[in-house]
């Protein structure tokens, strides 16, 4: 199996760009892998794949959405909301630690882009000349544009230590201060997973689901560095503790990514993934754009973000009671967090607009079963694939060349 999603992705790298990436194009697995063709048969499993609505089921999930839309949260109680947004997912955190969530998988079914590519010699001194020329790009932008910037310092068990083999550079940095990294950049060359050749970042890691599914992957591709953060300081400490947790091959931290000015502990353009799941729904629409504009700035030409989303009708927003809505779908928790949801247009518009070229955008339907209560949910996913245009490598070299030409 790994080696026919390593096949995959090489055709994907090459641009050769098979069935699987094309927009609205449903995998096999583990999406369609059960389909219901006998009704009676409904509640024989818990979950039933790519499920067509009826008109009158979609006509029942309209009707709910504009009763528990009538009656909106008071705007004074809606600033409060965003104002304290990170405060309400650390306490979420703080009672739920790393129980409510289940580790994600599922995740190298949906997105093989995640695991490395393993590279033939002239492909790899290819990159190595991009990341040349990228590092290079960007100490001529801090000479001239931050002459005197300053160095960074930037649910689960308790870590006994670092991994074994860990440099003291890694460990250092696995240490750096998340209040002392929100006053400026690292400085270049020098930061966490500096010495890697295939980079992810995981945006909203919470409590890791996603993160120790990912490491358990990459632990024999030591080539390859994961970046994971969030805005909730419990999450990222969930993280930091946790006895998988390897600061030689992953670093955690706290960063909130609607704060356009905050910057990254890393370069620019320099990741090669970007997973985006369950996170952009939490964050108010108007800033949703500005979110994917910035994170579009990290990947490398030829990189992919990956995202998964509430959909349209799924469940989770037909059981929102009047008074819990903020805005048009979007609606507030009684824990005070929030979730949105999507169109699969409005995810098209939102990531085409980033300058990012459209490889999967698909509407994920299944019905969702309670055998003993014969209760029948239906939920809605949206999915997609988007890539950094390699075009942009010429940009960026012509970039380096000016910047060069003024230095």
């Amino acid at each position: 199996m790994n080696m026919i999603w390593r096949n995959s992705i090489s055709c994907l790298r090459l641009g050769k760009v098979p069935h699987r990436y094309q927009s609205g194009y449903h995998p096999v697995a583990p999406l369609g892998s059960r389909i219901l063709t006998d009704p009676a048969k409904v509640f024989e499993h818990n979950m039933w794949d790519h499920m067509q609505w009826s008109k009158e089921e979609e006509g029942a999930a309209r009707k709910k959405v504009k009763e528990n839309s009538a009656v909106q949260v008071p705007l004074e109680e809606q600033v409060k909301y965003e104002r304290e947004a990170s405060k309400y997912w650390d306490t979420f955190y703080k009672i739920h630690k790393n129980k409510f969530f289940k580790d994600r998988n599922w995740l190298l079914r949906e997105f093989p882009e995640i695991l490395p590519v393993v590279q033939k010699p002239e492909e790899k001194a290819r990159e190595s000349s991009w990341d040349l020329i990228n590092t290079s790009a960007t100490n001529c932008f801090s000479r001239i544009h931050c002459p005197t910037m300053p160095e960074e310092k930037n649910h689960y068990e308790k870590s006994s230590g670092s991994s074994e083999g860990q440099s003291k550079t890694e460990s250092d940095f696995s240490n750096l201060d998340s209040e002392k990294h929100k006053k400026g950049p690292m400085k270049t060359g020098l930061f966490p997973g500096s010495n890697a050749t295939f980079r992810i970042l995981e945006v909203g890691c919470g409590a890791g689901n996603s993160v120790f599914p990912i490491l358990n992957t990459l632990q024999n591709s030591p080539e390859s560095f994961l970046y994971c953060c969030d805005f909730a300081s419990g999450a990222v400490e969930l993280i930091k503790s946790h006895s998988s947790y390897r600061a030689a091959q992953c670093f955690a931290f706290v960063h909130d990514v609607c704060d356009d000015g905050l910057p990254y502990p890393f370069p620019d353009g320099i990741l090669d993934v970007i997973l985006l799941v369950f996170v952009l729904s939490s964050i108010h629409p108007d800033r949703m754009q500005g979110v994917v504009n910035r994170l579009s700035k990290l990947l490398k030409p030829g990189g992919m973000l990956l995202f998964r989303d509430y959909g349209r009708y799924d469940k989770t927003q037909l059981r929102f009671k009047k008074g819990r809505c903020l805005s048009e779908n979007f609606y507030v928790r009684g824990d005070g967090t929030r979730a949105y949801f999507f169109t699969k247009g409005e995810v098209h518009s939102m990531f085409c607009k980033a300058s990012l070229d459209e490889k999967q955008n698909l509407v994920d339907r299944r019905l969702q079963v309670n055998r003993k209560k014969q209760v029948k949910m239906h939920r809605v996913w949206v999915q997609g694939k988007f890539q950094k245009p390699l075009h942009q490598t010429q940009n960026s070299s012509n970039m380096v060349s000016t910047l060069l030409s003024q230095d």
